[in-house]
């Protein structure tokens, strides 16, 4: 079966000076923010550019760490904090990662990339047949491509038919450039979660290599960030352990 859309990924020494880079300015943006939380300790915004910078190097525990603070400092941000639940997934609290996605359905019960999410957890907490049944019910409509996205998780669609249906569409070029962007994380991250990793590395990098998702603002832009960590996940793995 053709994969639609996959190309060859850039040389590995290529993506390594690009993550050398970017990590390079994290650390140093890392530097500023903590020495501006000792000036002010109480600033939710600190923690949460802070952890930010954590997550998007790979130090999930000390990201989750962050969020957990902003929290403290302002419980009411508590129940949508989606952040949290990617961080804790990454820093393997699954079961705790997937109440986090429970209790954000509960604050938006349309966003079907939250389902998402908490299927991935349920799915590493529980184990594939638990995290089926327990897939979160919608019955409102939500944004492009997340209704046939999420119909991949329950075993209704292909990736191929996605990806076609995102070509046909009519729609202008920078909503197809975004669609292609969610579809090829989703299904990259897919891939990953069951084991099929060089299916994987050749989805999410055309995610990463999408021109709309880095540069459209804070959740897309987190959401790349996430798919540049997994594709660094599987193409070193040992280095990262």
């Amino acid at each position: 079966m053709s994969r639609v859309g996959i190309t060859e990924e850039p040389p590995k020494s290529e993506r390594s000076k690009e993550d050398a880079v970017i990590n390079s300015k994290l650390k140093q943006l890392i530097d500023e923010l903590t020495a501006q939380i000792k000036q002010t300790p109480g600033d939710t915004s600190l923690y949460s550019r802070r952890g930010d910078a954590f997550f998007f190097r790979g130090q999930f525990k000390k990201a989750v760490a962050d969020y957990d603070k902003m929290i403290e400092l302002n419980p009411k941000i508590k129940t949508s904090h989606w952040r949290r639940g990617i961080a804790c997934y990454y820093a393997k609290q699954y079961a705790d990662a997937a109440k986090q996605f429970e209790s954000y359905h509960t604050f938006d019960n349309v966003d079907r990339e939250n389902g998402i999410w908490r299927f991935f957890s349920q799915y590493k907490a529980k184990g594939a047949d638990e995290a089926q049944r327990g897939l979160l019910k919608y019955e409102k409509d939500d944004r492009e491509p997340f209704p046939k996205l999420y119909r991949l998780f329950e075993g209704k669609v292909t990736p191929e038919t996605i990806l076609k249906n995102i070509q046909k569409a009519s729609i202008d070029e920078n909503e197809r450039e975004k669609r292609n962007f969610y579809a090829y994380l989703y299904i990259g991250l897919n891939e990953s979660l069951h084991g099929r990793k060089e299916n994987a590395r050749q989805y999410l990098q055309k995610a990463v290599n999408n021109k709309w998702g880095p540069g459209a603002g804070f959740g897309p832009n987190y959401m790349w960030h996430t798919g540049r960590i997994e594709l660094q996940l599987l193409t070193a793995p040992e280095k990262q352990k």
